[in-house]
């Protein structure tokens, strides 16, 4: 039921805020977006993971798991994000950086609700200051990738193989 509520949020704030009458242009960037929380999702959060969503109670009894919750943010929360992101995106550099320094706050305070309701629990490292690092780059990239998709790839797996050497991830999760 908190999955939905959510999900309820992002369907309404897509739109009535989101470009999704313009959606294939954004995406390849909504594809990208997906594609590393898939990359995350399937080689980490059974073996090593950073975070992991313990749904409440009453999501249980449903059947909700920290895999539902991954794939409904994915399918929902993502493109959502992107449709809003994107379009409004400023030309100005000076707004860029706040633009950016604003989503990276909206997603940390989503974050924030999670962490201290108990909806999300870090491990092997990883702790609300890395999600910051992580969400200020991650909007970072999601611009450079719907301008310049290439660059977005490289950098992706330049920060990628430092946060895996930073948390030193064993071999094991290549199954």
């Amino acid at each position: 039921m908190v999955n939905a509520l959510y999900a309820s949020i992002w369907i309404f704030a897509m739109w009535r805020w989101g470009d999704w009458r313009n959606w294939e242009k954004y995406y390849p960037t909504i594809l990208f977006f997906i594609i590393g929380d898939f990359l995350y999702l399937y080689l980490l959060s059974d073996y090593y993971p950073m975070w992991r969503y313990h749904p409440p109670e009453i999501d249980k009894q449903a059947g909700i798991t920290n895999t539902h919750i991954s794939l409904s943010i994915m399918i929902i929360k993502y493109p959502a994000t992107a449709l809003i992101y994107l379009s409004k995106f400023p030309g100005t550099r000076s707004k860029q950086i706040f633009y950016i320094l604003g989503w990276t706050c909206l997603y940390m305070i989503n974050e924030g609700i999670d962490y201290n309701t108990g909806l999300i629990q870090y491990s092997n490292g990883w702790s609300v200051k890395w999600s910051i690092v992580f969400n200020l780059i991650m909007f970072t990239v999601l611009w450079v990738h719907h301008r310049r998709p290439i660059l977005a790839w490289a950098i992706s797996i330049l920060f990628i193989l430092s946060l895996w050497q930073i948390f030193d991830v064993p071999s094991k999760v290549f199954r």
